[in-house]
């Protein structure tokens, strides 16, 4: 839930984000709070608390409370707090973990059962796959590309906006290009994709939602960034984006039946065979 939250503050009142701030600074105090408490400490009015938790989609604060605290008895962290100048080194593993976690639950969530099931159907029988991306989603379309090469179909990854928007011309029906981007609005990964679509190619995504790249592929799976000024900790929604990619290779080598999982067991066979023998 705290994660929701987190994506969502942006689009809240801006009387409703100083209650979001407060729970997402301090969820377990504020878990111990009266509405009156809370409203208080956030500087706004009791029904200003009943109409964040409306947006949130619960019933009142009673409701709130209750998804909060089973939310914190689970466990895992559902936010992350920013690494500070300051912070002493034992503190940083900490943060760096628990953020990394936070973005992976909250990718998790994320997952649109019935989309992807139509990716993996897409990508199951797709006679040639090309993965696009820049930057960091260039590094998740090369570790893609390798991913699905041991999945017998024909995989390029592409990192290069010249080179993919030449390939995505050349590509045919049957073909499947999987886009993947953080912001999911660069200008050279939309053109290309729009190219693909018009050669008759399908598009996977792995974008935020509601951005332009999801609106032009043929399927997305979404994984939303929320805006963050931390500049010492790492992208963790490439996290996100390589771990979709693991449910895709996984949902692929499954759907394309034993043939492909004996043909997989060799390639291990052959990679157990240049180990170093001789040590344990």
């Amino acid at each position: 839930m705290l994660s929701r939250l987190e994506t969502i503050r942006t689009q809240l009142r801006k009387s409703e984000r100083r209650v979001a701030d407060l729970i997402l600074a301090r969820p377990n105090a504020a878990l111990n709070l009266s509405i009156a408490a809370l409203a208080k400490q956030a500087g706004v009015s009791q029904p200003t608390v009943v109409r964040f938790c409306r947006a949130l989609g619960f019933n009142g604060y009673k409701d709130f409370k209750l998804r909060l605290a089973q939310n914190l008895a689970a466990g895992v962290p559902s936010t992350h707090v920013d690494v500070q100048p300051d912070d002493p080194t034992a503190e940083l593993a900490v943060k760096i973990f628990d953020r990394a976690i936070a973005t992976l639950v909250r990718a998790r969530t994320q997952i649109d059962p019935e989309a992807l099931e139509r990716a993996i159907d897409i990508l199951a029988v797709a006679s040639r796959i090309e993965f696009y991306g820049l930057g960091n989603s260039g590094i998740v379309a090369e570790y893609a590309q390798q991913k699905f090469f041991h999945l017998s179909v024909q995989t390029v990854a592409y990192t290069d906006p010249h080179m993919h928007g030449m390939a995505a011309t050349m590509l045919h029906s049957g073909d499947t290009v999987v886009a993947i981007s953080n912001t999911g609005k660069t200008i050279d990964l939309l053109r290309s994709v729009e190219l693909a679509r018009e050669a008759g190619a399908d598009v996977v995504g792995v974008a935020p939602s509601g951005s332009l790249l999801a609106k032009l592929c043929t399927v997305t799976l979404f994984a939303d960034e929320v805006e963050d000024g931390d500049v010492y900790s790492p992208a963790t929604l490439r996290l996100a984006h390589l771990s979709i990619i693991d449910t895709l290779a996984a949902g692929v080598a499954l759907k394309r039946g034993p043939a492909l999982l004996e043909q997989m067991e060799r390639t291990k066979r052959c990679l157990r065979e240049k180990h170093v023998r001789g040590f344990e």
